[in-house]
């Protein structure tokens, strides 16, 4: 079965194209290291809740927007293999391609999957 690592951040609407920018140039990293897939979005139907909600988890302010990614690896095993590899690369990318938001706010987590269809 998969496993699956997740992220939600909130990025200053105003830096859209910066966040695509960093996005196109850093998220190949993890396929480029054994990710099956990895995806950046930008959030467009992200609702306030009462109690939670995505904008609360990262303090999201008025300005900003809330964005999501997703890295599918084949297995656990490949992403422990790997993610390392892969933060070291991202760290030294990112002198030429800064985050476009506070990386304080970032909430992510992995999970193992348990049903796929």
């Amino acid at each position: 079965m998969s496993y699956i690592t997740v992220a939600a951040y909130a990025v200053p609407t105003a830096e859209k194209n910066a966040f695509i920018a960093h996005s196109k140039a850093l998220t190949p990293l993890f396929t480029k290291h054994g990710a099956i897939a990895a995806v950046d979005a930008w959030g467009d139907d992200v609702p306030d809740g009462k109690t939670t909600s995505f904008p609360m988890a990262v303090k999201c302010e008025a300005d900003e927007t809330v964005a999501y990614s997703h890295i599918i690896w084949p297995d656990k095993q490949t992403h422990d293999a790997n993610m390392q590899t892969v933060m070291t690369e991202m760290e030294k990318a990112m002198k030429n391609h800064p985050m476009p938001f506070d990386g304080k706010r970032m909430i992510f987590a992995s999970f193992q999957s348990v049903v796929e269809a």
